[in-house]
């Protein structure tokens, strides 16, 4: 539908789950606990249901298929009408069906994106879960000139899984940047914080967060950057603080999984990132202390630029920008 002729913008309040297919759903779930995620409801020897320890009932899904793929993401909508207008004019929607044997129930609105194919999901409805009673570090911190922590107490950590609070952002890549920023600016409340440009002054990636007015919001819930065949690029998990998301870092190089990146600093969003390949090649990241924005804050943009993916860690590898 052009934009001239939307009725309105579907208003998204926040991100809250993904959907993974994986040929071997036992080593999925291995991978995923030693992630830090919460097993929540097993609905049967096919499909899992896992959350964080925040008050989302569930953050991913995690069923077996044929092959390993991802199924999509899904934002709570502000309404059940802004279901039936999902239905009615996005592409290859469907009708609005009941996520029964999901945590917390809901209603939800499928939909296809119209580069690539791959699969977005609405919902509305969901009851939320009380937070997880987990143990988590609240400790002040020391500084050369400023002691915070008490005299005679100390610091004491247990190497484990980083659990996963919630589901913060995912990205993809897409085969025709322009034709998908036109349509998620047109359909949806996503505003740009970054637009990345390449030496023509073309924009090729984009980051975007929610415009909720005077709601603060997280740096970025949705991106993607142009190339030359589409795939899920990551999905991110914020963790709490950083000596657990290191502590987690630690616990899965020594369970065997392979790093992709981290951990380190990142310029745009300025969260601290930690990203590892799970067994079928999926990448997922754990971060913490990303920032928060509203919608006073403009737009930026800036080129494409080796140093503007990090400004502290290990160097950026090869496959995490991939050239196919």
């Amino acid at each position: 539908m052009p934009a001239n002729e939307i009725p309105r913008k579907i208003q998204l309040v926040r991100i809250a789950h993904v959907y993974y297919q994986y040929s071997d759903l036992e080593k999925a779930v291995a991978f995923l606990n030693d992630f830090g995620f919460t097993e929540e409801k097993r609905v049967s020897a096919d499909k899992v249901y896992f959350r964080g320890y925040g008050t989302e009932p569930w953050v991913l899904c995690a069923t077996r298929g044929d092959k390993a793929e991802f199924k999509g993401a899904s934002f709570v909508v502000e309404s059940e009408e802004d279901l039936q207008l999902a239905a009615q004019i996005l592409p290859k929607a469907t009708k609005i069906w009941e996520l029964e044997d999901a945590p917390g129930g809901g209603k939800c609105v499928t939909f296809h994106d119209p580069v690539d194919g791959y699969p977005m999901h609405l919902v509305h409805g969901q009851a939320p879960v009380q937070m997880l009673d987990i143990p988590l570090p609240h400790e002040p911190v020391n500084y050369p000139t400023e002691k915070n922590r008490p005299v005679n107490k100390f610091q004491r950590f247990e190497k484990r899984p980083a659990p996963v609070h919630k589901l913060g952002h995912f990205g993809v890549r897409t085969t025709n940047f322009a034709k998908a920023h036109e349509f998620y600016t047109a359909h949806f409340n996503f505003l740009a914080s970054d637009l990345i440009h390449d030496a023509e002054k073309i924009d090729r990636t984009v980051f975007y967060r929610l415009n909720r007015g005077d709601e603060v919001v997280d740096h970025h819930v949705f991106f993607f950057a142009e190339g030359a065949t589409y795939r899920v690029h990551h999905s991110s998990f914020e963790t709490h603080d950083f000596d657990t998301q290191v502590l987690g870092h630690d616990w899965l190089r020594e369970k065997g999984y392979k790093n992709c990146w981290g951990v380190g600093r990142h310029v745009l969003g300025s969260q601290i990132f930690d990203y590892w390949y799970d067994p079928f090649g999926f990448i997922m990241e754990h971060y913490v202390d990303g920032d928060l924005v509203n919608a006073s804050e403009p737009t930026h943009r800036s080129q494409a630029n080796p140093g503007s993916l990090h400004v502290w860690g290990p160097a950026v590898p090869g496959e995490f920008l991939p050239k196919d």
